[in-house]
């Protein structure tokens, strides 16, 4: 059997050799045939070359870079069409995961023959708005887009059958979280439990853009609430005027005096602001599916560092 671990890398230049040897350690140990697939998404520092170098000493290291960054969700896509194992595990190289949470992903999947093992976290070790922004997107996800698969405290760990890994490729979709999609697509799924550490060197390239962009990828390609949402304000808005109208009406039938032209350019205000925000929806959608038709790659890569199978021990 052969594992493929998998994982994105961003300026991480002073994390990857200690992973390297990590990795080394807990899988040779475990008598396991591994090989790592690392995908540089364009980082600015010596990222690529710390893995160049790590391939030239351990066959069992393929590097890849991209020619821009796209993002981690397309690097791990990457990293899985590249992939060659019987199953693959997805980590990020920011040494927040232990390797040894490795062991118990190919043990449960080995004894329950799940398809799709997360690596959920015992409790997240954020704070602030970034434990207030997970919290949210996963009981939106889970509860609103109605995927219910999703570990609530994230998982940033999983492990892949090659069913499933094969079945994920065949989409080609540019707009898509990932995660969501894994929940989405079904098979049987399971999850264990493991304690996330803190980053070692380096900051996360997590940025704020970065998270509502997730957001907008998971609840657009997943769930048409949006649009219902926009027809039920459609409709309120609608009676509300309606109802104006009465008073207005009723006002002047009786003698009485309407309001003047504060009130009207209120209401306009209100209604021109509800049709922008739905418009906005709107373009999010038209948006996608223009960006789809095109049929562009998902990415690019610049440079690849591999060794041929037939030359691996």
């Amino acid at each position: 059997m052969l594992l493929s671990v998998v994982s994105p890398a961003h300026n991480e230049e002073q994390n990857l050799p200690v992973l390297h040897q990590r990795l080394k350690e807990t899988l040779d140990q475990a008598g396991i045939q591994w090989e790592w697939v690392v995908v540089d998404d364009h980082s600015s520092d010596s990222t690529f070359q710390i893995l160049t170098g790590l391939a030239d000493v351990d066959s069992r290291v393929r590097a890849i870079r991209f020619s821009r960054n796209f993002g981690s969700h397309k690097a791990i896509l990457c990293g899985l069409q590249e992939a060659r194992g019987d199953c693959a595990v997805v980590m990020s190289s920011d040494l927040q995961d232990p390797p040894e949470v490795i062991l118990s992903l190919l043990e449960e999947w080995r004894r329950v023959g799940s398809q799709v093992v997360w690596a959920e976290r015992e409790a997240r070790g954020d704070t602030g708005a970034n434990l207030w922004f997970a919290k949210l997107y996963y009981w939106l996800m889970r509860r609103v887009v109605d995927l219910p698969n999703l570990p609530p405290n994230g998982a940033d760990v999983f492990l892949l059958d090659r069913f499933v890994v094969d079945t994920l490729l065949r989409f080609n979709e540019q707009h898509v979280s990932l995660i969501a999609l894994l929940s989405w697509v079904g098979f049987r799924q399971s999850s264990i439990l493991y304690r996330r550490g803190e980053r070692l060197h380096g900051s996360s390239s997590w940025s704020l853009a970065k998270k509502l962009k997730l957001v907008i990828d998971s609840v657009t390609g997943f769930s048409y609430l949006p649009i219902r949402l926009m027809s039920g304000v459609g409709l309120v808005t609608a009676l509300m005027g309606f109802a104006y109208a009465l008073v207005v009406i009723g006002a002047r039938l009786f003698g009485g005096q309407p309001e003047g032209w504060s009130s009207l350019m209120v209401v306009l205000l209100v209604i021109g602001g509800i049709q922008m925000v739905m418009m906005g929806i709107l373009g999010e959608y038209l948006w996608r599916a223009l960006d789809q038709s095109r049929q562009r790659p998902p990415f690019v890569v610049e440079a690849k560092k591999t060794t041929p199978p037939s030359s691996r021990p």
